[in-house]
């Protein structure tokens, strides 16, 4: 499914959805406060999240341990907690690229590269992005100086859908569409028709299609799509990665130049190449990365799940 943007139904007034839309008025009303002070209160949010013990705290610690073994333990910590402080902060940066005016979300930008983009105009591109806790605000930053189309995942929640397909064009530039993420033919066709398109390929989908790559030195199920996409439609990759700068001095956005020779068409080389380009955003600030994925949720024959995750708590039906 695919939407130049997801139009309003009558359904979305049902009275049981009445919370999220007053859920979403209060963080839409919240996010208009200044910058400074939100992410005053992103960091007490984050903290405060990490004060308790729960399951994403335990993928994060362990994913941070999987990837910087070289760090001491102390050291570890420290970047758990960072990273549960960046994660809070994104809550207040969804709001911004949603909701604040395109002039007032433009002063927090700092872009490099784009003469990256200018290269490739008139091909398809594939803007290969990563699940950073700054996704939402980079993902805005790019769309609102270069014509892109975004993606969302499909939630149970059609208010929730409504508003997130709406709210990641907020700031985009031109025509743009949001395509639900399993809508393979929509953006292959997107792409052969010379559109750009972000994609973020650092995420644990399994391996339906995928294979096994090196990722920190450590095997992980990787999708080879990015390989698979650039040589079907003859799209470019190009990277582009998004941080958020000390204090209150807003976002750098950082275009590097297209790939060269990729895709080779080796499955296992390609999808390498990408998880080294992944690996080096990541290490420019690893505190702002989303660790609270299980990137290494599939393992190879033979190996053991490295989370050892608490079971769920099932409650029983009632008969």
């Amino acid at each position: 499914m695919s939407s130049k943007a997801i139009k309003f139904r009558p359904l979305l007034l049902h009275p049981r959805y009445w919370p999220t839309w007053f859920a979403f008025g209060l963080w839409r009303l919240v996010t208009q406060l200044p910058f400074p002070v939100l992410l005053a209160l992103g960091k007490a949010i984050g903290l405060l999240v990490y004060s308790f013990p729960s399951r994403r705290k335990i993928i994060a610690r362990r994913n941070i341990e999987i990837c910087f073994p070289e760090l001491s333990q102390a050291q570890q910590q420290a970047m758990l907690r960072a990273n549960f402080i960046n994660s809070g902060i994104a809550l207040m940066e969804v709001g911004i690229a949603w909701w604040w005016s395109k002039k007032r979300f433009a002063k927090l930008l700092q872009f490099e590269g784009l003469e990256h983009l200018e290269a490739v105009k008139g091909r398809g591109v594939m803007l290969l992005g990563i699940h950073y806790t700054t996704l939402e605000v980079g993902a805005a930053a790019m769309a609102s100086v270069w014509e892109m189309d975004g993606m969302y995942r499909a939630h149970g929640n059609p208010v929730y859908d409504f508003l997130q397909a709406r709210g990641r064009l907020h700031q985009a530039k031109g025509d743009c569409v949001v395509y639900e993420r399993r809508d393979v033919r929509g953006t292959i066709k997107a792409l052969k028709n010379g559109r750009s398109l972000w994609y973020g390929p650092d995420q644990d989908y399994g391996l339906k299609q995928g294979l096994f790559a090196p990722f920190f030195g450590i095997e992980a199920a990787t999708v080879y799509a990015t390989a698979r996409f650039s040589e079907k439609t003859g799209a470019a990759v190009v990277p582009f990665n998004h941080v958020r700068l000390p204090g209150s001095q807003g976002y750098k956005i950082t275009v590097l130049p297209a790939l060269e020779q990729f895709p080779v068409g080796d499955d296992l080389i390609d999808a390498s190449r990408i998880n080294r380009l992944i690996e080096e955003f990541v290490r420019l600030c690893p505190e702002q990365y989303l660790w609270v994925h299980r990137r290494f949720k599939n393992r190879p024959p033979g190996e053991q799940d490295v989370y050892n995750l608490p079971a769920r708590n099932k409650r029983r039906r009632k008969i």
